[in-house]
Order: structure tokens, then C-alpha cells, then sequence
């Protein structure tokens, strides 16, 4: 898989991960697209939440709560802020965007029956296919449980274990698992892990009240303008400015178990 990533090693971590946010692309969604048989879309963020409907084809998607292999019929639900990678089938892929809420808390993937209601729904009035999309899609297929699969879970974890301690863990080098996961997720375990713990922290602070430093204690910063440089870098806007802007309410969840 591509990465856009150029090459870090003369810098921090810390710094390449600013740089490299710098370059992610932040890609608008269009209600209806095509991905090329074999494309594939390097890792890049969504800062609004929206839902892909599989019409034609498939794909394998990559992402922050895992990866999915999706086909006709299946509908991945993104989060705000969701990053995730794209690796195309030889058939290529027809879909549908849909906007859904940005109170949605949680990326998933799931399944509907009449995808064609769904179509002539968005061709009259978006909102109401989005609102027949809500009510009716179900949980279907489960995310992948590969090596590099399990190591995102591990990073994604509040008490997220490092690289080399997963490693060890599984009885493989910390060189195989940074490769494992590169291949599959288009992006370096390090990176992901840091975007993992902008996006938690991200919710606490439009969600809740409590103070920024006490949040970033929480999630384990150094302090708070290390969270401050970091949450700028993933969202564009530093903490102080969502806590000014957030939204009345951001509660609702996908989740379906």
C-alpha cells in the first residue's frame, strides 16, 4: 500500500508525526464515486463524520477501528476524524457517501438490505436517505483479527503498550510487526498510535467539562501543551477552540452489539 509519508528518520517522532499530519490529505466525500479496479487511496483523514454504501464491487478499508473487507450491500459508518486507507479489488468499487452525524462516536461496518431505496432516497433528498440509512442498516461482517489487526487494537488501548513490548509479546521482531503493519495499514504503528490517543483525547475535551490539564494527565501527556501541539496537529485546532465551538450535544453512538 502507498504511504505519503515521506522519510522521517532525521527527525522525533513527535515531529514527523506533525509533518506527516501536515500532509495527510483531508478528503471531502461525494455523494456517489468510483474507486479504479487496483486503486489505492494512501492514509488520509475525514474530518466530518459520513457513511460509504457499497453498491457495486469492493474493497478493503483499513482504518482507525480496524479493517474490513466490504462488498455490495455493506455500509462502513466513520467517525469525525476517521483516518483509514483504501486498497481497491481488481473489479473496482461504485459507492454511495452519505453525511451522518458528526455526534456519531464510533467507525463500524454493517449491512442493508434495499440499496436501491437507499439511491433514489439520496437522488430526491440526502437527509432522507440518511435517515432511512440510521434506522435500518444492521451489524453484519466482522473486522479482520490478523496479526497486524491485533496490533492496532493494542495501540488504539488507553494504556496503549508500546511496538517493541506487542513484539515481544507475540514472539516476532519489532522490525516484522512495524512491516506487518505498514503493509496492511499504509501507515507506521508509531503514527497510528499517536493519532489514537489525539482522536480519544479529541472526545474528551468536546464531550466533557473537565479541565484541559486534568485531560491531559489523563491521557498521557506530558503536560498540557504537549496535548495542545498534538491535537492541533491531528484536528487543525487546538483544544481551547473545540471546548469554544463544540456542539450541544455529542452522545450518539453506533455501536451495535
Amino acid at each position: 500500500m502507498l504511504s505519503i509519508a515521506p522519510s522521517y528518520r532525521k527527525l522525533s517522532r513527535r515531529m514527523a508525526f506533525r509533518v506527516a499530519q501536515a500532509a495527510m490529505p483531508r478528503i471531502p466525500h461525494t455523494p456517489q464515486s468510483v474507486l479504479s479496479p487496483g486503486a489505492n487511496l494512501p492514509w488520509h483523514v475525514h474530518v466530518h463524520a459520513y457513511a460509504t454504501l457499497v453498491l457495486e464491487g469492493g474493497y478493503e478499508e483499513a482504518g482507525e477501528c480496524g479493517r474490513w473487507h466490504v462488498q455490495a450491500g455493506d455500509v462502513l459508518f466513520h467517525a469525525p476524524f476517521s483516518t483509514h486507507a483504501n486498497q481497491t479489488a481488481a473489479r473496482g468499487a461504485r459507492l454511495l457517501n452519505l453525511t451522518i452525524p458528526d455526534s456519531v462516536r464510533q467507525s463500524t461496518c454493517g449491512k442493508v438490505d434495499d440499496m436501491d431505496l437507499l439511491v433514489r432516497l439520496a437522488e430526491r433528498d440526502p437527509l432522507e436517505a440518511t435517515a432511512a440509512l440510521m434506522l435500518n442498516w444492521q451489524p453484519a461482517r466482522s473486522k479482520l483479527l490478523d496479526a497486524p489487526d491485533l496490533l492496532a487494537q493494542a495501540l488504539s488501548d488507553p494504556d496503549a503498550m508500546g511496538v517493541q513490548a506487542w513484539s515481544r509479546q507475540q514472539g516476532v521482531s519489532r522490525e516484522t510487526a512495524f512491516r506487518w503493519f505498514q503493509s496492511a495499514y499504509g501507515v507506521a504503528p508509531t503514527r497510528y498510535r499517536i493519532e489514537a490517543r489525539a482522536r480519544r483525547t479529541w472526545r474528551m475535551i468536546v464531550e466533557g467539562t473537565d479541565d484541559l490539564a486534568d485531560i491531559a494527565a489523563w491521557a498521557g501527556y506530558a503536560d498540557q501543551a504537549h496535548m495542545t501541539r498534538d491535537i492541533k496537529a491531528f484536528t487543525g485546532r487546538a483544544p481551547g477552540a473545540w471546548r469554544k465551538r463544540r456542539p450541544a450535544t455529542f452522545v450518539q453512538d453506533l455501536g451495535r452489539e
